[in-house]
């Protein structure tokens, strides 16, 4: 299967599961935007939060999905244009906008050189500067190509402008680790749990299938890329990489009911985030 038929079965997904999905996700976001994503963009991007009290900053957000990070920013005072591939994603980003909130909407597929393009052109036909903050959260590992992407951040990104992104950790879950836990009794009969993953593939995965909430209609893709192929995409490009962060749920967090639940894994980072830069010529 080609590229762009990847694509757009994976567009179909999005599009069939969206209410679902927000409905689940919800407006406000679940215990992963809250407790990790939301604090990790709130450190990543406090500079630019800062600079939009005071001017002018504008953000593009990338496959927006319910529009979350949208309306993040734009609470920050940040000018935004919302992108998402799948039509009924946008309609529900839409949807959730507050009355006085700056955001716009935009088809975009993050897949597609001509929707980079057109964007880019428009950018320069209106003599902008470009964006000061490019975002997409946790979407990267359902894009089967993240060339486009690459390839467009430089025209995209304003001279001090700063590209920010959030993904399932490649190390310990979007490589399909298998969860090992262990139960055991010390001497006084205490119960000691010890969690552990176990990782056989790394450096080559095949897209697969899997769930974003448990009892969607139907699965969609997932495409994991080692660290050092993620990365390289974006430095090949001109991209410089000044801060990154690895995510993980602590012990408020834990499931008690649930041994095998991913908020349990307090070591093990769920979500890596990262903020890159045109390098310095």
């Amino acid at each position: 299967m080609s590229v762009g038929e990847t694509n757009r079965e994976s567009l179909s997904v999005w599009n069939d599961i969206a209410t679902y999905w927000d409905t689940n996700y919800g407006k406000d976001g679940n215990l992963y935007w809250k407790a990790l994503q939301e604090p990790s963009i709130e450190r990543l991007l406090a500079d630019k939060f800062a600079e939009a009290k005071t001017g002018e900053v504008r953000a593009l957000d990338l496959a927006t999905g319910n529009g979350i990070v949208a309306r993040l920013m734009a609470g920050r005072g940040v000018h935004v244009l919302a992108t998402d591939g799948s039509d009924e994603m946008l309609k529900i980003a839409a949807g959730h906008v507050e009355k006085g909130m700056k955001v716009a909407f935009r088809k975009l597929d993050v897949t597609s050189d001509e929707d980079f393009e057109r964007l880019i052109g428009e950018e320069e036909q209106a003599s902008s500067a470009g964006f000061d903050i490019v975002t997409i959260n946790m979407a990267i590992m359902d894009i089967p190509t993240i060339d486009p992407l690459a390839r467009a951040l430089p025209k995209l990104l304003a001279k001090d402008g700063v590209f920010m992104a959030t993904i399932l950790h490649p190390v310990f879950t979007t490589n399909n680790a298998a969860r090992k836990i262990e139960i055991a009794f010390d001497k006084d009969g205490n119960q000691r749990v010890t969690r552990s993953k176990v990782i056989t593939k790394y450096l080559s995965v095949p897209p697969y299938k899997g769930w974003a909430v448990p009892g969607q209609p139907k699965m969609q893709l997932y495409f994991h890329r080692p660290m050092g192929e993620l990365f390289s995409t974006f430095f090949r490009s001109g991209l410089a990489m000044d801060g990154m962060e690895e995510l993980a749920f602590t012990e408020e967090h834990a499931s008690r009911d649930r041994l095998e639940a991913s908020v349990n894994y307090t070591q093990l980072p769920m979500i890596l985030s990262w903020r890159m830069r045109r390098a310095a010529n």
